[in-house]
């Protein structure tokens, strides 16, 4: 009797497979890791239909597979699952820490894609592996725990996994999917080379000068065993095929389905290719995606697409009966129009300048005056004490229309540049004018409800004494000139407007005059020549978006200021050039980029702190790098990550890391692969066009605080949620100074 039972337990028992077993450890792909680590990268190639191919796809294949083992859990049933995104996007980071790939959308949806393939096939070989026996039949007993794959797997997750894969539903998929694979019509013969790389072998053997092959031809080739043969029935396939492609055109290939599919008369699948392989898809393969019908979404987007024409359609047709109406009365508006050519202007057009006097008297635009006899404004005669004037340039974005226009729907100012408006004549001046406040209520002008544009125009005027002491100061072009002194509690720019009236009295008032600006090597490591053109100094005047130049002639100012003579401030801080690490330059050419910073970082024999202004291509932030310590602090006036620039990100990292292997410095194991990035809580913008200003100030306040080490909160002397107007036409003046003070103009 306990000989039947031990029988029994022998006859349920899983087979001795310990002869069996492969002996070769898991695949975790150390090289990659340790040459990651040194900042060696592996170059990929791509065929004409983005495909991987190269000596190195293979190995990038691989590392996908040990990247989806490490963060993708075995349970995952759904490769489109929205909370695996973060994993995904840890698997594609890693994948451009140690390959040269273009971190664009096609080359992520295709390694993605491809890591979702290498996470189906873990899991079937799990499956195969420790839940079916040798006639690939579910085991009844419990599976043991795979302790081979323990850094993979968690005895959790392994037991939910048994669970899912013994469930009914799976068990009927995938005995379905077994029996369709089990004999194969036309079986593939050629292993794990895949179609892409059997293509570029092929090429490269017939040493052919084309680029890619025809599906059908990759199909054939798929198909011919070791010995060379092929079968009579992969000969007759492939012999339609040539047939057929001799008589359906190419648009017809991918309007309907392939000549592969014809020929073997099956279904064309959407978004794949017959004998192309992964990732080539009908919009690589034909330059142009494939005709579909349109989902409902679409077609109700068109509806109300059709109906906002029609509905526009009509309102055209309301605004023509009017004029049809006006146009009537056109003969006698005329005589009454001529009262509108005005004494006070110029006839003909001339330049002006255009005020409001509400909420606050202020100039709000220029542009030009049409002062002629018998003007209209859209076909119908101007109000009495008004002129028709055209708008160039808008200098208070918020500023109202003081007559709406009531064609054209327009009721501010910037909605009518380069169109035509009424203007009251008392708000009109020309450029030469002086303009003077009407007597009114309003005893005063609320400059810091102005713009800087405003207040410049306005100030200018006390200045028009100025330009005169220009010309008679030819002779001795040393003498500066000096702006009064501005009224109480009134902030005047007094050296943007000395600047610009320097800028206006030289040649760099023509176009494409410049000045050079020399940096010593001990600013950013190398001696260089800094360009000044006419628009860096328009930037400032105008307070729009500052460019390199501006930016790096504010850190010579700091330089020369702060950091010269002083051994202690000019051996803490330093500067990283923007004009040598930017996006565009990461993008393009990587390795130089880190060669500069790895140098850089070398000049150290201290603590320093690198201060970084770095251009995303369309922003500025700041980056506070401490090599020694290896961390980084990341200031940023727009609030943002620094997850959303993984450029940057990376190359500093692995500057840093290169940097400490020269360096010859040990970290701790649990640091070896952490650089510390902290996120400061600096004051913020409120607009798109203050993040240059925001930079520069930041780099003052830091060498103002001469620390090392900048809190999360940011320094409680400079504390604050938004820097106000001030604060940056502060840092505005000191460039301005610095510009007339260096003589750069004159």
């Amino acid at each position: 009797m306990a000989s039947d039972q031990e029988n029994s337990q022998d006859a349920n028992a899983p087979d001795d497979t310990s002869e069996k077993e492969i002996t070769r450890g898991i695949t975790i792909m150390k090289s990659i890791i340790r040459d990651r680590d040194k900042a060696v990268t592996y170059n990929v190639n791509w065929n004409a239909d983005n495909q991987l191919i190269g000596s190195n796809a293979a190995k990038l294949a691989s590392y996908i597979g040990t990247l989806v083992r490490m963060h993708i859990p075995i349970t995952a049933t759904r490769w489109s699952n929205k909370e695996l995104g973060s994993a995904k996007d840890k698997i594609w980071t890693e994948i451009l820490r140690s390959f040269n790939i273009e971190d664009t959308t096609i080359r992520k949806k295709y390694i993605l894609q491809l890591a979702g393939k290498r996470h189906r096939g873990w899991r079937t070989f799990l499956t195969n592996k420790y839940l079916k026996d040798k006639e690939k039949k579910f085991v009844e007993y419990d599976p043991e725990y795979p302790v081979k794959y323990a850094i993979f797997i968690t005895e959790e997750e392994w037991v939910a996994f048994v669970a899912q894969r013994r469930d009914e539903n799976f068990k009927k998929v995938s005995a379905t999917n077994r029996e369709r694979a089990s004999n194969p019509t036309y079986a593939y013969k050629k292993g794990r080379l895949g179609y892409a790389r059997l293509e570029e072998k092929i090429l490269d053997e017939t040493k052919s000068d084309a680029t890619s092959l025809p599906p059908h031809v990759l199909w054939k080739e798929a198909r011919v065993g070791k010995d060379g043969t092929v079968r009579d029935d992969v000969q007759h396939i492939y012999d339609e095929c040539e047939t057929l492609s001799q008589s359906i055109s190419t648009a017809e290939d991918q309007e309907n389905r392939s000549v592969l599919s014809r020929a073997l008369n099956v279904p064309e699948y959407p978004g794949r290719v017959r004998g192309k392989g992964h990732g080539c898809t009908p919009t690589s393969l034909y330059k142009n995606p494939r005709r579909r019908n349109p989902s409902n979404q679409e077609v109700m987007e068109t509806l109300q697409a059709l109906q906002a024409q029609v509905l526009q359609l009509q309102k055209d047709n309301e605004r023509y009966r009017c004029m049809e109406k006006c146009s009537s009365q056109l003969k006698e508006t005329s005589e009454k129009a001529s009262i509108n050519c005005q004494n006070k202007f110029p006839e003909g057009i001339s330049s002006c300048q255009l005020y409001l006097s509400s909420p606050t008297y202020r100039l709000v635009g220029k542009g030009k005056v049409h002062n002629t006899s018998g003007d209209l404004l859209h076909h119908r005669p101007l109000p009495d004490e008004h002129l028709k004037v055209s708008v160039d340039v808008v200098l208070d974005k918020d500023a109202l229309l003081p007559i709406p226009d009531i064609v054209s729907e327009t009721t501010f100012l910037r909605d009518a540049i380069g169109s035509f408006v009424a203007w009251p004549l008392d708000l009109i001046f020309i450029d030469d004018e002086t303009p003077t406040k009407p007597a009114s209520k309003y005893k005063g002008i609320l400059r810091h409800n102005e713009s800087v544009a405003s207040q410049k125009e306005v100030f200018a005027q006390g200045s028009q004494q100025l330009s005169q002491k220009i010309g008679s100061r030819q002779k001795n072009k040393r003498d500066l000139p000096v702006t009064s002194l501005p009224k109480k509690g009134a902030f005047v720019p007094r050296y943007q407007i000395s600047l610009e009236t320097l800028v206006d009295s030289s040649d760099m008032a023509t176009a494409g005059a410049i000045r050079l600006l020399d940096m010593e090597e001990d600013i950013f490591g190398y001696s260089c020549t800094e360009t000044i053109e006419k628009e860096d100094l328009e930037h400032i005047f105008r307070h729009q978006e500052l460019g390199v130049g501006v930016i790096h002639t504010y850190i010579r100012f700091l330089y020369d200021n702060f950091m010269r003579g002083n051994d202690q401030l000019s051996n803490r801080f330093r500067f990283v050039s923007s004009s040598l690490v930017n996006k565009a330059l990461i993008c393009r050419e990587p390795d130089s980029c880190r060669e500069y910073l790895v140098k850089r970082f070398m000049a150290s024999s201290t603590n320093n702190l690198y201060l970084w202004p770095y251009n995303s291509g369309c922003h500025w932030l700041l980056l506070a790098i401490d090599p020694l310590k290896e961390v980084v602090y990341f200031l940023n006036s727009i609030d943002g990550e620094w997850t959303n620039y993984p450029d940057m990100k990376q190359l500093v990292d692995t500057s840093i890391k290169v940097f400490r292997s020269q360096r010859q410095a040990r970290v701790p194991r649990t640091k070896s692969s952490n650089i510390t990035w902290i996120k400061v809580q600096c004051p913020l913008q409120r607009n798109g066009i203050d993040c240059g200003y925001f930079v520069m100030r930041f780099m003052r306040e830091i060498i103002n605080m001469n620390q090392i080490e900048i809190p999360i909160t940011y320094f409680d002397e400079y504390k604050c949620v938004h820097y106000t107007r001030l604060q940056l036409e502060q840092i505005k003046e000191e460039l301005c100074q610095y510009f007339i003070e260096k003589r750069l103009i004159i």
